[in-house]
């Protein structure tokens, strides 16, 4: 196991590399833990559970609401949990979004920490304190920025990830790429999903150098002001398709990718574009998708990064280098 040291403006998180679930039992206070996670995670991982306070919750985005917070809290109480409890997240995006929101309002904010069982959170969802619910086709629409305590990264649970789970998180890494990693474009460039899901130590190294990669982003701008903004890439479109066509978040933020890379060659003449929805394509990820302009529009005009009549969108100057770029509402709804 490896241990690092991240320092946020907001707190101190501990990232264990290359660790075991079962040292879980170390780092907290078993008596006064509650383990939340899915019902996915929970039938194939029961024996990790035994013994724990466990809250088992339905699985995935549709279950990403303000009811589902509710009922937590509610298991919260009867579970007697206090100032003094730690919750921890196990499972995937939603799970780690759901019990960060939730121990920060619990008793108005208790401690957490997350163990990420998919691709899509050991790289991008359970780091940087972004925690928070949808609200109807509405992404992410409340929640806090908070940061865990720690993450513990046991890569044994994608032994049991689904297909489309694997492809669903190399969207993800294919981002990080596309705005600050040409090296790595690259080097995704010469493999595919199978290599990486036979070669366990290639692996480890690439999750390891997106989570320090969204790491140093977020260090530098934890309240998403100005660089942190670049992590949107794809996700302004691809927010709004994702819920409104009830896509897989990777899906949507490959289209979303695609179509903010048409934009950047119309507004910024960017050069090889076609490489983006190729590497996409290799990955076994879509890259186009017919929509009905108008209710993709709609979502849209109410995205968080809207700001009147224009809304802030990260498009590629060259890969490995994004930039904001404020466009106007009609300008956008003639790219789409």
């Amino acid at each position: 196991m490896h241990k690092k040291l991240v320092k946020f403006n907001t707190g101190i998180v501990h990232y264990y590399f290359d660790a075991e679930i079962k040292y879980l039992g170390q780092l907290v206070d078993q008596t006064n833990t509650v383990l939340i996670t899915d019902e996915n995670v929970f039938s194939l991982h029961q024996k990790i559970f035994k013994n724990w306070n466990t809250i088992v919750l339905k699985p995935g985005e549709a279950y990403k609401i303000q009811q589902t917070v509710d009922s937590v809290v509610q298991q919260l109480i009867e579970l007697k949990a206090d100032r003094t409890t730690t919750l921890i997240g196990i499972g995937g995006g939603v799970i780690t979004d759901i019990t960060g929101y939730v121990a920060s309002i619990y008793m108005r904010g208790i401690s957490f920490a997350f163990v990420p069982t998919t691709i899509l959170a050991l790289v991008d969802a359970s780091i940087g304190g972004k925690n928070g619910v949808d609200v109807g086709v509405y992404k992410n629409m409340i929640g806090v920025i908070r940061q865990p305590s720690f993450i513990l990264y046991d890569l044994s649970f994608l032994k049991t990830l689904p297909q489309q789970e694997w492809k669903n998180g190399f969207a993800e890494i294919i981002k990080h790429a596309c705005i600050k990693d040409a090296a790595m474009f690259k080097k995704l460039e010469k493999q595919n999903l199978l290599f990486y899901q036979k070669n366990p130590l290639e692996l480890s190294a690439l999750i390891k150098r997106n989570v320090l990669l969204k790491t140093k982003i977020v260090q530098k701008d934890e309240f998403e002001k100005s660089g942190r903004k670049l992590l949107n890439f794809g996700h302004t479109i691809g927010h709004a398709i994702e819920n409104l066509y009830t896509m897989p978040h990777g899906e949507a933020i490959s289209i979303g990718m695609v179509y903010a890379t048409n934009i950047a060659e119309k507004v910024l003449k960017i050069k090889n574009a076609g490489k983006v929805s190729n590497l996409l394509q290799q990955y076994e990820l879509p890259t186009t998708l017919k929509v009905d302009r108008n209710n993709v529009f709609d979502v849209l005009k109410m995205d968080k990064k809207k700001s009147k009549d224009s809304i802030d969108f990260i498009l590629l100057e060259k890969i490995g280098s994004a930039v904001i770029h404020r466009i106007s509402f009609t300008q956008l709804k003639n790219y789409i």
